[in-house]
């Protein structure tokens, strides 16, 4: 059969219904929208309607869309060497882990590749379990670390329940003082009663049989919820206390997504295992893996690790990492997202923050925000799926493509985002508020 070039819309949305299946979606009533380009911060689609991309995708393009540096390293790779196994020795591969170690803390030597970061979250679980001879893994409720086995089971919100096939999870509630279960009125009261909390988890459940305490540095699908003082050195602490390894899930806030290389190294912590994907490449060749710490790799000198992946450090994937983090170095893109963060979209979202009664809370840093929206700002009671649909629906009416979930609008836009476009996008969502406000 030979399929129709698309050169509209309704040829390439006709094409994705008869035959895409779509993740964590019931398929009958998808109305996926349609893409055809992009560059920068911009999309586009067949019939010349443009879009401001606040999302990031899935808050992963951190260099922004079509970076020629990036896609001229991926085509001349190919021309060198498409694929190879993952046994042999090829300077991409080596490159790749180079530069990223260049990034890591002192005490970091090695990395893992994987296809992304759920894989990347499962094999550092399997790495702390053969390190450790222990089984549980500890993780918040409030977060999200990828769709395998172990890895959607370590995950803490409603997508778990359906997929609990692996063994040895066990959950507890992270610092989230908007929300707090601890009865908290400060950022530090808050962390300090998490940390209480988490101990007692982990006697309540013997630390003698927990592997790993595996956390995402800042959780971002569950909120951007910034961790407050001390939380992160408090679980390093109770790690170190009881034997246990601390993997930090980089996935989604490291490579300039909090303004910094690692979003941990913003909070006095030191990871044993840190798993990163999205951002390393703003996922333009799919990729992942795990930095591991040299105890942790020096138990593998003699012993076999039962894991691999055929894709592991594919050329064209780790020839995207080096052009990646090369040009982010030579452009201070870092630098411009911990910028923005501070100088523009953190103001101007605390702006709308005071000017918006719907708005509950204002959360982030660098190109990592949240804004929470409350039906009633007394109760911090949630606005309705009802609403949130409309609100992302208007917010695509006037050209900016939104990341909304739950009752939250994710302000995620590349690290490369203009004062300008900050400022479009904030007066479509300064419009779009006043309009369901009024209604």
């Amino acid at each position: 059969m030979t399929l129709p070039t698309p050169v509209d819309n309704q040829t390439a949305f006709d094409l994705d219904r008869a035959h895409v299946f779509h993740s964590w979606s019931a398929q009958g009533a998808l109305a996926p929208l349609v893409i055809a380009g992009g560059s920068g911060t911009v999309l586009w689609d067949y019939e010349g309607n443009r879009y401001l991309d606040f999302a990031s995708q899935l808050v992963n393009v951190n260099i922004g869309h079509s970076h020629p540096a990036v896609v001229a390293a991926i085509a001349e790779q190919a021309k060198v060497l498409a694929t190879i196994a993952p046994s042999n020795a090829v300077l991409p591969r080596g490159e790749a882990a180079a530069r990223i170690i260049e990034r890591a803390p002192e005490g970091f030597h090695k990395v893992f590749f994987t296809n992304g970061g759920a894989d990347a979250n499962e094999n550092a679980i399997r790495m702390a379990r053969l390190y450790t001879g222990r089984d549980k893994v500890l993780s918040t409720y409030r977060s999200y670390h990828g769709n395998t086995g172990s890895a959607i089971v370590s995950t803490g919100d409603w997508r778990r329940v359906p997929n609990e096939y692996a063994r040895g999870h066990v959950h507890f509630f992270g610092p989230y003082l908007y929300r707090s279960e601890f009865w908290a009125t400060t950022p530090e009261e808050e962390g300090a009663r998490a940390l209480h909390h988490l101990r007692r988890v982990i006697e309540s459940e013997g630390p003698a049989s927990i592997a790993a305490i595996l956390l995402e540095s800042v959780p971002g699908t569950a909120g951007v919820m910034i961790p407050p003082p001390g939380y992160l050195a408090g679980v390093r602490a109770l790690a170190d206390e009881f034997g246990i390894v601390l993997i930090l899930d980089e996935v989604m806030a490291g490579f300039g997504r909090t303004g910094r290389w690692f979003a941990f190294e913003g909070y006095d912590v030191v990871p044993d295992l840190i798993t990163f994907a999205k951002g390393v490449n703003s996922g333009y060749v799919p990729i992942g893996g795990v930095i591991i710490s040299d105890p942790i790799a020096a138990h593998f000198d003699e012993r076999v690790f039962p894991g691999g992946l055929t894709y592991s450090g594919h050329p064209l994937a780790a020839a995207s990492i080096v052009a990646t983090l090369d040009t982010m170095a030579a452009e201070g893109i870092v630098e411009h997202a911990a910028m923005i963060g501070t100088d523009v979209l953190g103001p101007a979202l605390a702006q709308l923050g005071a000017d918006h009664p719907l708005v509950g809370e204002v959360r982030g840093e660098g190109v990592f925000w949240v804004l929470e929206l409350v039906a009633d700002p007394a109760t911090r009671e949630p606005v309705s799926a009802e609403m949130m649909a409309r609100i992302k629906k208007e917010l695509l009416a006037r050209g900016i493509l939104p990341f909304t979930m739950d009752n939250r609008i994710h302000v995620v836009p590349p690290c490369t985002v203009s004062p300008d476009e900050v400022a479009t996008a904030v007066a479509a969502m300064d419009e779009v508020l006043t309009l369901v406000e009024r209604a």
